[in-house]
């Protein structure tokens, strides 16, 4: 396979470039990949360098909604075509993308918000390039879930994305149940219309004083970062009326669990060395209690030492 795309004098290689700033710049030749290109998640100056670059020079640009990219192509000047993909024509248009890549072509495939791949079908697609041996480059930019972990205020050490909630009450609810003890901050896409009951739901589940950020309308001009308890912003979404814009709902991790007293991890151990080996018994206490295995070892030996005096 070729490493670069051939130069053809039909192919509209000579208009390929982008335009910042009434400057329009050159695009240089893409090795053949499946380019993975992050796009503004609402304000079209949060593009990159590079992302303009791929998307001008790219044999073949691949989107969600044509109409869409069209309006993000058109402000930077680059003339290349987009063609849709998306979960509706994937099983007839993806082997026309990877036919492609094994013609020689680079592909560049970019969702209409944010970075492909998360809750698109693009996973498909790049799934399929690497099992047929196809680079995939991404070319990372906007996240949404990023953006609203970043500017929620919640911890950040931890997280997981955890894409759209079911819409019936009692799926809904049994998932944020599996989820409620995960040690990370949780992310959710949400719509404006189902907020409301999403926010009643989790404070039912996971209690009214876990705290949560509702972040709305991200880097768009009526940006929101609602921030309270779950308590707090159930009460709000009850009296707020219709809410308008793109979710992300963020939700705190739980509390760690209060350290067990001395007392109680003494009553456990006995218990447990009474039917097995002090190693099993130290390892099935720290199971239990979250305290350190080498720190309970420790204490069964002084218990044992402790009760041969």
């Amino acid at each position: 396979m070729e490493k670069h795309k051939t130069s053809d004098a039909t192919d509209g290689q000579k208009q390929r470039g982008y335009r910042l700033h009434n400057a329009t710049i050159p695009a240089r030749p893409l090795d053949v990949a499946l380019y993975l290109v992050a796009t503004p998640i609402g304000n079209l100056g949060d593009i990159t360098l590079r992302a303009l670059e791929t998307l001008a020079g790219a044999d073949v640009l691949a989107c969600e909604d044509t109409r869409v990219t069209r309006v993000l192509l058109d402000r930077y000047g680059i003339v290349n075509r987009p063609y849709a993909y998306h979960e509706h024509n994937a099983d007839e248009v993806g082997p026309r993308l990877l036919a492609a890549l094994s013609e020689g072509r680079s592909v560049a495939l970019v969702s209409d918000a944010g970075t492909p791949l998360v809750s698109d079908p693009g996973y498909r697609l790049a799934q399929l390039a690497i099992e047929a041996g196809h680079r995939v480059v991404p070319i990372p930019g906007a996240s949404a879930p990023l953006a609203a972990l970043v500017g929620s205020g919640l911890p950040n050490d931890a997280f997981l994305f955890a894409g759209f909630l079911p819409t019936k009450d009692k799926a809904k609810r049994d998932r944020l149940q599996e989820l409620a003890t995960v040690p990370a901050t949780l992310m959710f896409f949400e719509s404006p219309h189902r907020i409301a009951a999403t926010v009643t739901a989790a404070a039912a589940v996971l209690g009214e004083n876990r705290r949560a950020t509702v972040c709305r309308e991200l880097t768009k001009t009526f940006e929101e970062f609602r921030r309270g308890t779950l308590g707090e912003l159930k009460a709000f979404y009850e009296d707020a009326g219709a809410v308008k814009g793109e979710i992300v709902f963020v939700i705190g991790p739980p509390d760690a669990p209060p350290e067990p007293e001395a007392a109680d991890v003494d009553a456990l151990l006995v218990r447990l060395i009474a039917d097995m080996s002090t190693g099993k018994a130290a390892t099935e206490a720290a199971k239990q209690t979250g305290l350190p295995r080498k720190e309970l070892y420790d204490r069964l030996l002084e218990l044992k030492d402790r009760d041969g005096d």
